[in-house]
């Protein structure tokens, strides 16, 4: 095989493994450095469940001093108990509902407005993040998208809103506030998140190594096409490379 066919196949194969590694961005979850809410979604009418606020630092020049999440009232979470956390103190809000919510314990007119995390030492500093987590007695019992717009303290003074609300129009915003999706029981039925985040894991993990290997066949290809060349150059006689003629008619 000459040089000059080996050259085409390393191309192609290049291509190929450019093209596996686009699939890998695709399907790949990319890291966030947003304030996110964990699990992202729950089954309607769930009990005792845990939702955990996750809040990296992104400064580099200050630290994460204070946390302020707002919960949502359309779809409330009627009881709310605050996990400690070293190192930082907690506040709960609660506000009174203009229509009371009715649940086989009677009707329930206050609800949760927001929760602080102040910090009392050195807060949440370069390259780290913090968990803030939640009990709720229950999750509503309608379908549905829970906003939970969060302000970020900063000790240099400065103030993060994670307010924006993903749209059609602005599906990726620059500062977007933690959403829990309550689903459906019947919608939900036989779809696991923890599966599809698995799947899209081995996809993404299995691309990866296909790309590996394309890339490695192209580092092959090159240095036996570059041997052939020193090969055929070393001829005592100057005559053509044997394999001349395939090059040609390949070509």
């Amino acid at each position: 095989m000459s040089f000059r066919l080996t050259a085409k196949m390393g191309r192609i194969v290049a291509v190929g493994s450019g093209v596996v590694l686009v699939a890998v961005l695709a399907t790949a979850t990319p890291a966030s450095a947003h304030v996110t809410v964990h699990p992202a979604t729950v089954t309607a009418g769930s009990t005792d469940i845990e939702l955990t606020f996750r809040v990296p630092n992104e400064r580099d020049d200050a630290n994460t001093v204070g946390v302020q999440v707002f919960f949502p009232s359309d779809l409330a979470l009627l009881t709310v108990d605050v996990q400690p956390v070293p190192g930082w103190t907690s506040k709960v809000d609660t506000k009174t509902l203009d229509q009371p919510i009715e649940t086989d314990d009677g009707p329930v007119s206050e609800v949760v407005a927001d929760v602080i995390w102040t910090a009392t030492s050195g807060g949440i500093a370069k390259g780290q993040y913090q968990d803030f987590s939640v009990a709720a007695g229950q999750a509503p019992t309608s379908a549905g998208d829970l906003v939970f717009k969060t302000l970020q303290h900063y000790s240099n003074g400065d103030v993060v809103r994670w307010i924006q609300v993903a749209t059609t129009q602005n599906p990726s915003p620059d500062a977007p506030a933690p959403v829990l999706t309550v689903t459906d029981p019947a919608a939900a039925a036989g779809t696991s998140p923890s599966s599809t985040s698995n799947a899209t894991e081995w996809l993404a993990t299995a691309a990866l190594v296909v790309a590996l290997i394309a890339l490695l066949a192209v580092v092959l290809l090159f240095i036996r096409g570059r041997r052939h060349g020193q090969f055929a150059s070393q001829r005592p006689d100057g005559a053509p490379p044997a394999e001349a003629g395939l090059e040609d008619s390949v070509r």
